[in-house]
């Protein structure tokens, strides 16, 4: 492997043109085996959730995953699909994009 960061730039570069189809197969296993990345890109690019300087994409998933009652309501949450009014939310600012509570999805639809 070249050590010049231009050469190893530019063998980066073939490699991926070459190996296209091996990295989208391998990209599309991983995200479909990591349920925690599909959120976390799910959060990021659909929804469009930002973090606060202190705060970091595992942390803010394992908070999530790990709480257990709604912090307006005090209702047991819980995970799944289709959602119903006890299901686990991440609730977000949809003005500056920053994240306020984990919510059950009934108070998240109230929040504005």
């Amino acid at each position: 492997m070249p050590r010049d960061k231009e050469k190893k730039k530019q063998y980066d570069k073939i490699y991926r043109e070459e190996n296209k189809e091996t990295i989208k197969e391998y990209m599309k296993e991983y995200h479909n085996d990591n349920p925690q990345i599909q959120i976390i890109n799910t959060w990021k690019n659909k929804l469009g959730i930002k973090l606060r300087e202190n705060e970091d994409w595992d942390s803010v998933y394992l908070y999530y995953i790990t709480c257990e009652k709604c912090e307006l309501c005090g209702i047991e949450l819980t995970d799944g699909k289709p959602m119903k009014s006890n299901t686990r939310c991440l609730d977000h600012d949809h003005s500056t994009g920053f994240i306020r509570d984990v919510v059950c999805n009934a108070c998240n639809r109230k929040i504005d």
